[in-house]
C-alpha cells in the first residue's frame, strides 16, 4: 500500500505543545464560516482577524489575508465608502484591518475608510476630561468602559503610522489611556469595568460613579490596549510614564489573582474564592499577552514572563480537538454589559466564540517560542 498522504497544514492530529495552535484555529475557524458568514462588521469580527492577521505575517499563507480583504471587501466599496455611522466605541475596532489592508495593497480605498472613524472622532462625545463615551447614545452617555480603550486606540497609533499622522493619534491614544486609567484603577491594581461621570446609570457607585466589579474581559481589554499604545508612541512622549505606572501597577494585581491552581483568571477577577466564579479564557489569553509583551519590551519587571508562561500553559489547557479534527476552546464568556457579580457569572461559557479566538491567537502569536 503506498504511504498515507500527511495532512494538510493545520490539520489537527492531537493534542501536543509542538502544535502549531495559531494555524490549527485559523484553519479551523476558516473551516466553520466564509467571509460572508463570519459575522457583520463588529470588534469579536475585527479581534479575530487581526489575530488571524497576526498568523499571516508569521506563516506567510495568502489564504489568510485573502480571508480578511474578502471580509472588509463587504463594507468597503471601490470609492472608499463604508456604510458605518461609527458612534459606538466597539464599531470602531475593525477599522484595524482597514490599516492592515492599505499598509498591504496600498489601495486608496482602505485609507479613505479608516479616515470616516479619525473624522468621526473629532465631533465624537467626551467626558469633561477628554474621555470618549463608550457610545453616543442615551444608554451610555457620560460613560467610559475599560473595553473601549482596545476598540480604538491601538487603531489609532497604528493609523498615525501608516498614514503620518502619528503626532494626534499618538497623542490622543495615550490621552484615552490615560483618562480612562485615572478613573477605572483602583488600589487592587485592577480596573473596574466602568465609570459613569453622571452617577446616573443603575450600576453606578453615586459617590464614585464606578461599576462595582472587576470584570475579566474589561480588564483584558485595557491591558492589551495600554502596551499597544506604549509600543506605538515614542519614547519621549509625555504620558508615556504615567501609562508606565498604570500598567505596572496593573500587572501587580494581576499577578495577585492569578488562579495558583490553573494559570488562568476568573470571569470577577478579585473573586475566585467564590465557589460559582470560573476562570475564562479571553481575558486569560489578554493578560498573558499583555503580561509577557510589557516585560519583553521592557514595561514590566522579567518575572513576569513566568507569570504569563502559567497563563499560556492555563489557556493551552482548556484546548481540544473534535471529533471534525478541528480545535476548540472553552470557556468563554459571551459579550457582557456592565452588572453586578450574579450577572457576570451566569453568562454563558461559549466555546469557540471570536472573542476568545481572537484573543488566543494574539497571545499564541506573542508566547509560542517563548
Amino acid at each position: 500500500m503506498p504511504a498515507a498522504a500527511p495532512p494538510p497544514a493545520g490539520s489537527p492530529i492531537g493534542r501536543s505543545p509542538d502544535r502549531d495552535w495559531s494555524v490549527a484555529m485559523v484553519e479551523s475557524t476558516m473551516a466553520r464560516y466564509t467571509p460572508s458568514s463570519i459575522g457583520g462588521w463588529s470588534y469579536p469580527v475585527g479581534l479575530y482577524l487581526y489575530g488571524q492577521y497576526l498568523t499571516y505575517e508569521r506563516t506567510h499563507d495568502t489564504r489568510y489575508l485573502t480571508y480578511i480583504k474578502d471580509y472588509v471587501d463587504r463594507f468597503v466599496k471601490s470609492d472608499g465608502s463604508i456604510g458605518q455611522s461609527f458612534n459606538s466605541l466597539d464599531s470602531m475596532q475593525a477599522g484595524r484591518l482597514l490599516v492592515i489592508l492599505h499598509h498591504e495593497t496600498g489601495q486608496e480605498r482602505y485609507r479613505k475608510a479608516a479616515k470616516k472613524i479619525v473624522d468621526r472622532l473629532a465631533s465624537y462625545p467626551r467626558t469633561s476630561d477628554g474621555g470618549f463615551w463608550h457610545a453616543d447614545t442615551a444608554s451610555r452617555a457620560h460613560q467610559l468602559w475599560a473595553d473601549g480603550v482596545y476598540m480604538v486606540n491601538p487603531f489609532l497609533v497604528e493609523y498615525g503610522e501608516e498614514f503620518g499622522d502619528s503626532s494626534y493619534a499618538d497623542d490622543e491614544a495615550a490621552k484615552q489611556l490615560a483618562v480612562y486609567g485615572s478613573h477605572l484603577q483602583v488600589a487592587n491594581g485592577l480596573l473596574r469595568h466602568a465609570y459613569d461621570e453622571s452617577k446616573s446609570a443603575g450600576w453606578a457607585d453615586p459617590g464614585t460613579g464606578l461599576a462595582p466589579e472587576h470584570w475579566c474581559r474589561a480588564v483584558g481589554w485595557y491591558s492589551m490596549a495600554i502596551v499597544n499604545v506604549l509600543d506605538g508612541i515614542p519614547q519621549h512622549h509625555p504620558r508615556r510614564a504615567q501609562l508606565l505606572g498604570i500598567l505596572r501597577k496593573l500587572a501587580a494585581g494581576l499577578e495577585k489573582y492569578q488562579d495558583p491552581a490553573t494559570g488562568r483568571w476568573f470571569q470577577v477577577i478579585d473573586k475566585g474564592a467564590r465557589s460559582d466564579n470560573w476562570t475564562e479564557t479571553s481575558c486569560s489569553s489578554m493578560f498573558t499577552y499583555a503580561l509577557s509583551r510589557g516585560a519583553q519590551q521592557g514595561y514590566l519587571d522579567q518575572h513576569f514572563r513566568a507569570v504569563a508562561q502559567r497563563g499560556y500553559q492555563g489557556v493551552l489547557a482548556r484546548l481540544s480537538v473534535g471529533s471534525d479534527g478541528r480545535t476548540n476552546l472553552a470557556d468563554i464568556s459571551v459579550g457582557t454589559n456592565v452588572g453586578d457579580y450574579a450577572y457576570y457569572i451566569a453568562r454563558d461559557r461559549a466555546t469557540n466564540d471570536l472573542h476568545g479566538l481572537g484573543a488566543f491567537l494574539i497571545m499564541n502569536e506573542q508566547l509560542r517560542g517563548d
